[in-house]
């Protein structure tokens, strides 16, 4: 009797409740693509994490590394732990965020700070269905039913950048800008004007060595997947230039080197001093690359800045 009456109640979880969890929570979302499901990190973990590295910096620790505090809860790679890092040591502002080419709004650099941590701000991807899907998991997420993020669907270029991020509502000083569109990265980085970010991260091509500064032309239209999935983006060193430029130090990048996170000048210098490109294109996915994927797209149309 006890066998059968833990037998219908498991059967009832599957059916109705965990679900329901599920759907509505983001957590053991369907997964099609046969990886692994996410390990999220317990929100209250984050919160413990973000005081221990604010504890280091009160009290004059050394500081870890970026290898050190990277996870994934949302991110594609280790990106949420290194964002939780860096604003606990360089405080925020106003929560408020920008994510160019947010996908879906399930897998990338705001989500867990908007889910976990109480950010706001705009979501933009090109694909209509991406934002239709992402504006329902916000609309339905328990954290940000009540004041959810704007999510839209918008082409991303220089020409209509800043007039798509001002006319939702977004100018000035702000926490965090993420770009990862595939293509025109550095173009549109160097558009933007209406806003300042405080914390810029951008994806680079890892395929160039660090001495090259390099980018795709600017094409309105580009889409990289027209010619090779290998033709797209930037150099880490293009964009270390363009963020000179701009008034940005490259800080790190995530372990393999493709996203490339930048603090505004004058904001943390201490603790948060200026790399060296070479020294964020050392791992083997990195290396591999630049030995084999750029032979494939190097003779194509590259522009030296």
């Amino acid at each position: 009797m006890k066998r059968r009456l833990k037998a219908f109640v498991r059967q009832l979880l599957d059916r109705t409740l965990l679900p329901y969890f599920e759907k509505y929570r983001g957590v053991g979302a369907v997964n099609t693509s046969g990886a692994p499901p996410k390990q999220r990190v317990d929100p209250g973990v984050q919160v413990l994490l973000a005081l221990h590295y604010k504890r280091l910096l009160r009290e004059g620790h050394p500081l870890p590394t970026f290898d050190d505090v990277g996870f994934s809860s949302f991110s594609q790679n280790e990106e949420d732990g290194i964002l939780l890092y860096l604003f606990a040591l360089i405080g925020t502002t106003n929560k408020v965020c920008v994510e160019l080419g947010a996908g879906d709004g399930t897998e990338n650099n705001t989500a867990n700070l908007i889910i976990n941590h109480g950010w706001t701000g705009l979501l933009v991807d090109g694909d209509a269905a991406n934002a239709e899907r992402g504006r329902e998991f916000y609309a339905r997420c328990p954290t940000t039913f009540c004041f959810p993020p704007t999510f839209v669907q918008g082409w991303i270029d220089v020409e209509g950048i800043d007039a798509l991020i001002t006319k939702n509502g977004i100018r000035g000083e702000i926490d965090l800008l993420s770009i990862d569109i595939d293509g025109n990265d550095y173009w549109v980085w160097k558009a933007i004007e209406s806003i300042r970010p405080r914390v810029v991260v951008v994806e680079c091509h890892n395929i160039w060595t660090a001495d090259r500064a390099v980018t795709v032309p600017y094409r309105r239209d580009f889409n990289k997947y027209d010619v090779h999935p290998d033709y797209s983006g930037a150099s880490l060193l293009a964009l270390v230039k363009l963020g000179r430029a701009k008034g940005y130090r490259l800080v790190g990048c995530h372990r393999y080197g493709f996203n490339a996170f930048f603090v505004r000048e004058g904001i943390g210098e201490a603790v948060l001093p200026e790399v060296a490109p070479a020294t964020c294109l050392n791992h083997p996915q990195a290396l591999r690359g630049q030995q084999t994927r750029f032979l494939e797209v190097k003779d194509r149309e590259w522009v030296e800045v």
